[in-house]
């Protein structure tokens, strides 16, 4: 089965289609995403309508549960905060409604899926080999597929000497780059696959990943999308503009 992974699109509309529209192109059965559906952008109905439809499986992100009230926003940025102040009141119940239902972690064809991580599945940010390993040691599943970093990543876990007393795994990883295809077929592993609506690895282009559960291959994609039309919609909803000039770059 291919599969494709999409996670962090923070109602950015313009980014949400364009994406969409690749993964049917490629004819992927079933698209898996791993949350944050709004904050951010302008679009949160919509985006969340299309998450509905054409996700498979969709989990819950930490700015999902800013807005349904269920966490705290104090560590949150002034700009994320007033953004889930803004989505909270340009919502439909039909949007909250279908957040309510929603979890953080879920499980797919052998895959573990969480927004951030494994060992903290709401407010973990792996970016590191470190983080990395500690979190390849408590997961349950083989493969694992995270978000919340918008940072397109992999991480191997490294299982050398491991009859040493007091073995810790250790882990390796890198930033992965639009084409990326990487086997999976041993060993543990941790995947990111960027961010649809708010990437931050200095590519703009909306990110997916497409996963072929039947060989272990992950293939990482890009995706051109109307930056100027995402950024145009967050300026007229009076949200900050640093929240549409950061589109341009990827940051």
């Amino acid at each position: 089965m291919r599969a494709a992974v999409i996670t962090d699109i923070h109602a950015n509309l313009q980014a949400t289609e364009a994406v969409l529209a690749a993964i049917d192109e490629a004819g992927i059965d079933q698209t898996w995403c791993l949350g944050d559906l709004v904050g951010y952008g302008a679009d949160p109905d919509r985006c969340v309508a299309l998450a509905r439809e054409h996700c498979d499986v969709c989990l819950l992100g930490n700015h999902d549960l800013a807005v349904l009230g269920r966490i705290n926003i104090s560590s949150f940025s002034p700009a994320a905060t007033e953004a889930v102040e803004w989505t909270r009141s340009h919502t439909s119940a039909d949007t909250f409604a279908y957040l309510e239902q929603l979890e953080p972690t879920a499980e797919r064809e052998g895959y573990g899926l969480f927004h951030a991580s494994p060992r903290d599945p709401v407010w973990e940010y792996v970016l590191s080999s470190d983080q990395a390993a500690e979190c390849l040691e408590v997961q349950a599943d083989r493969i694992s597929l995270i978000g919340h970093s918008h940072i397109a990543l992999f991480f191997q876990e490294l299982a050398e000497n491991p009859g040493k007393p007091h073995f810790r795994i250790e882990a390796r990883g890198a930033q992965a780059p639009a084409g990326l295809q990487v086997e999976m077929t041993e060993g543990r592993w941790l995947l990111n696959p960027g961010s649809v609506g708010q990437p931050r690895d200095s590519d703009a282009r909306a990110a997916w990943l497409e996963l072929d559960t039947d060989t272990a291959t992950a293939t990482f994609h890009r995706v051109p999308y109307d930056i100027e039309g995402a950024a145009r919609a967050i300026t007229a909803a009076s949200l900050p503009h640093h929240l549409a000039n950061r589109l341009y770059v990827g940051r």
